[in-house]
């Protein structure tokens, strides 16, 4: 096998430091969410697990956009999405949705109103308008107002050390 060289403003010892680092970080058990916002070709969808709530009066929550992302030009722009908790059973749907530019097709969405584009068997799932967005890092923040919500029981999906998994509460 043949490795690609370093970048030559990139230090291996730095290359090694980065992956450690990532590696800690997945020693932290997450939930999979899928984001939704509507494009000019579609409904679009991106895979995170970086959603949080930020404030109860007024609703707020956080989910984090890697620059670096191929939609990264959809979501930082959108005035509108839709994040989605994933049931245990949707481990594909994750995948689908984790690399690449990821359109939704007829039949795979539902929608409340005019609000965003709806996953139909999400755990729960928060339609928002877009309050703030804060660049830090190699991340764009992006904050939303919870204009509306729902939640169903059921196991929910997890990412830790790199795989998936459930959270059920058995």
């Amino acid at each position: 096998m043949t490795l690609e060289p370093f970048p030559e403003d990139i230090a291996p010892d730095k290359v090694a430091e980065a992956a450690a680092y990532r590696r800690a970080l997945g020693a932290f058990a997450t939930g999979v969410c899928v984001v939704t916002a509507d494009t000019d070709a579609g409904p679009l969808g991106i895979t995170v697990n970086s959603f949080t709530s930020v404030s109860l009066d007024p609703r707020l929550v956080l989910w984090c956009l890697d620059e670096r992302s191929e939609r990264w030009s959809v979501f930082a722009a959108a005035e509108h999405f839709a994040i989605h908790v994933l049931p245990a059973g949707d481990r594909d749907l994750a995948a689908r949705f984790a690399r690449g530019y990821c359109t939704l097709g007829e039949g795979e969405f539902t929608r409340t109103g005019d609000g965003p584009p709806g996953l139909p068997e999400a755990l729960a799932r928060f339609d928002c308008a877009a309050h703030e967005r804060i660049q830090m890092g190699d991340h764009l923040m992006i904050v939303g107002r919870v204009e509306r919500f729902t939640a169903t029981e059921g196991q929910a999906l997890t990412f830790y050390r790199g795989r998936y998994g459930a959270a059920s509460t058995d």
